[in-house]
């Protein structure tokens, strides 16, 4: 697996091309780039918008973007990270041309207990299904919160940078999410209806 400092040395590279006014050899330099995390990219967009379609075209762009503004990319951060960030913005600006509106989850009751960690520490098939069929009635932003902390094991440090947000402002915001998510699984169980969800990745 390539470490952080290959990445960083051939987005030196593809800079020094786009300097020398070579575009074509920063092009292909940049398509690593593309191959190794274009999936990665998608799954991300789709967390947010959800249709697969809308998330391609969205993972392109976010690429496309991020090509043309690879000069101000800087070392404090992975290439990964960093286009995350590209790709969320384009995200929540897809959402916001199309008006797309979701229930604000501070309209769901709240859970007495945080304890989704050990809910789903075992990582049985049931549990899994349980938290992804549970993911699908939040809104976009704190999907993909949870996808980012659960699914990717990212710091909030890191996930602050990628959201826009601060970390503390967001460390506040993943307890509450945690809550409701218990209370929705606990209203789903009642339901019966967990068999009907699941959105594996």
């Amino acid at each position: 697996m390539p470490s952080n400092t290959d990445e960083q040395e051939r987005i030196a590279i593809i800079k020094t091309h786009l300097r020398t006014g070579d575009r074509k050899a920063a092009a292909a330099g940049y398509a690593y780039f593309v191959k190794r995390y274009s999936q990665t990219i998608i799954v991300f967009t789709s967390r947010l918008v959800q249709n697969r379609a809308d998330a391609e075209d969205l993972a392109q762009n976010t690429f496309v973007k991020a090509f043309g503004a690879i000069e101000k990319f800087e070392s404090r951060s992975s290439f990964i990270t960093w286009i995350s960030r590209i790709a969320y913005n384009e995200s929540i600006n897809h959402l916001n041309r199309n008006k797309i509106h979701f229930i604000n989850i501070d309209d769901t009751p709240i859970s007495e207990t945080d304890n989704l960690d050990e809910q789903f520490s075992t990582g049985s098939e049931e549990r899994i299904k349980q938290l992804e069929a549970a993911l699908e009635t939040l809104p976009p932003d704190d999907r993909l919160l949870l996808h980012l902390y659960y699914y990717q094991d990212k710091p909030i440090k890191e996930i602050a940078y990628i959201m826009n947000s601060d970390a503390n402002t967001l460390g506040v915001r993943l307890h509450r999410i945690r809550k409701r998510l218990l209370t929705t699984i606990e209203q789903q169980k009642k339901s019966d209806i967990l068999k009907i969800f699941s959105f594996l990745m």
